[in-house]
């Protein structure tokens, strides 16, 4: 068939198109964080997201896959293609807690991604407070240099989470503030060290502190995303979830956390020796995570897990899909969107 009647042709079904979807493309709800400004860009492409860097690794995408459960028996699958899709991408990856493999390497394949990732991307082990508080206290800290050699990982997640574990049926019991711990890490582990909550986020003071110590990065973990406490008090027969439930609504949104950010920075200018910064908890799109990017005033990049893992459970080509919708929205969002 011609060119010029297959053209043609497109153009009417694209017409047509057009006529059956108008009814149903009316719009009623408007995203108020944003000017959107047509007029002073051409389309864009790759280029115009701009490269970010966590532990000396460039990204070419702003976005880190956040930490989920480990030691599942999906937990393989689901982590070879977030590796796969990291290394097609360039994202950041930190994997689930790694408690399972401190002593036993039946499951480190799991977890051993690095082949299939590469070198170029950012990897980095996970461990509780407190098995790094017990760790350091039976002096075991070579069982974390271990781990982060074994993985080849560029350094270590340190999840901070006294809510969940205290809601825990069979939770661990904290000992030292994890303020502490995290400073004798630091003290006897040469690693890069990100800290991350786990669905509450960090109130003012933590975060201060936290900006103080020599580290990678600060995970916000904010409220509005899963929620592990909210998670750890569903295991709870229904009479103690009732009573105890009020707790898990505590906590600070993605949002506000950048504020605060923001705010302790000004305070401490060079007293600042966080490097970075990884915002997570409640962010539902592209769009979300643009927004909170071009608030911060740190070097940073937005993570996700609940997506990621929904689209990581099956074929890859389900969880290639959605990187791409995501690497086409920034792309979008970067070309045409200011902040009001």
């Amino acid at each position: 068939m011609p060119a010029q009647v297959l053209d043609q042709n497109q153009t009417s079904k694209r017409k047509q198109d057009h006529i059956e979807l108008a009814f149903l493309s009316q719009t009623s709800e408007r995203d108020e964080r944003f000017y959107y400004e047509p007029m002073l860009s051409p389309h864009p492409n790759e280029h115009v997201i701009p490269v970010k860097e966590i532990a000396g690794k460039k990204l070419k995408l702003p976005l880190w896959v956040s930490s989920m459960t480990g030691g599942t028996e999906q937990a393989g699958h689901i982590n070879r293609n977030l590796a796969r899709a990291c290394k097609e991408f360039g994202m950041g990856f930190g994997l689930g807690s790694c408690r399972i493999i401190l002593d036993d390497d039946t499951y480190f394949e799991d977890f051993n991604v690095r082949p299939i990732l590469g070198d170029d991307q950012p990897l980095f082990a996970n461990l509780g407070i407190a098995q790094i508080e017990d760790l350091l206290d039976n002096k075991r800290a070579d069982k974390i240099k271990s781990l982060i050699k074994r993985l080849d990982a560029d350094g270590l997640i340190v999840h901070v989470n006294p809510l969940q574990e205290w809601l825990q049926p069979e939770g661990d019991r904290i000992k030292y503030s994890p303020l502490d711990t995290i400073q004798r890490l630091i003290n006897v582990v040469d690693t890069k060290i990100i800290v991350k909550e786990v669905g509450q986020g960090f109130g003012p003071r933590s975060l201060m502190e936290l900006l103080r110590l020599p580290i990678e990065a600060i995970e916000f973990g904010a409220h509005g995303g899963t929620n592990f406490a909210t998670l750890e008090l569903h295991r709870h027969e229904d009479s103690i979830k009732k009573q105890l439930s009020p707790i898990t609504n505590i906590g600070h949104s993605a949002d506000e956390m950048v504020d605060l950010t923001n705010l302790a920075l000004s305070k401490l200018r060079y007293d600042a020796r966080c490097k970075s910064v990884i915002a997570s908890g409640g962010i539902q799109n592209f769009l979300d995570g643009y927004y909170l990017l071009s608030k911060l005033k740190i070097n940073a990049v937005y993570a996700q897990a609940s997506a990621f893992l929904k689209h990581a459970t099956g074929d890859y080509e389900h969880l290639q899909q959605y990187c791409e919708s995501q690497r086409k929205g920034l792309m979008t969002c970067y070309q045409y969107l200011k902040l009001k």
